[in-house]
């Protein structure tokens, strides 16, 4: 009798339902306050006007001198993608979570 509990306790956390019962709200934890806001600082200087000015003058840079043979392919698009990713960095953290959800 002692062991069928058991088995059912156990079982009972590998239910996905009640690890969601606790993820009601992601609040941020007490403290975090300078912390959140240095990030938020930092989202904005990554994705605000003078980032996209310099990604587009680096994409622009890359393109000219891929054109003229000046440079490696794998760079340029190494560049290329890495300015998709910097930008694009909120939908694809939003894909994961409904993904995950």
């Amino acid at each position: 009798m002692r062991a069928l509990s058991r088995i059912a306790a156990f079982a009972a956390l590998l239910v996905p339902a009640a690890a969601q019962a606790q993820q009601v709200t992601q609040a941020d934890p007490q403290g975090s306050g300078p912390i959140v806001s240095a990030l938020m600082w930092l989202q904005g200087t990554l994705l605000g006007n003078v980032a996209t000015a310099v990604a587009v003058m680096a994409v622009a840079a890359v393109g000219f001198m891929m054109l003229t043979g000046r440079l490696n392919w794998r760079f340029g698009a190494t560049v290329i993608i890495g300015c998709f990713v910097l930008f694009g960095a909120a939908s694809i953290v939003a894909g994961i979570q409904s993904a995950a959800a």
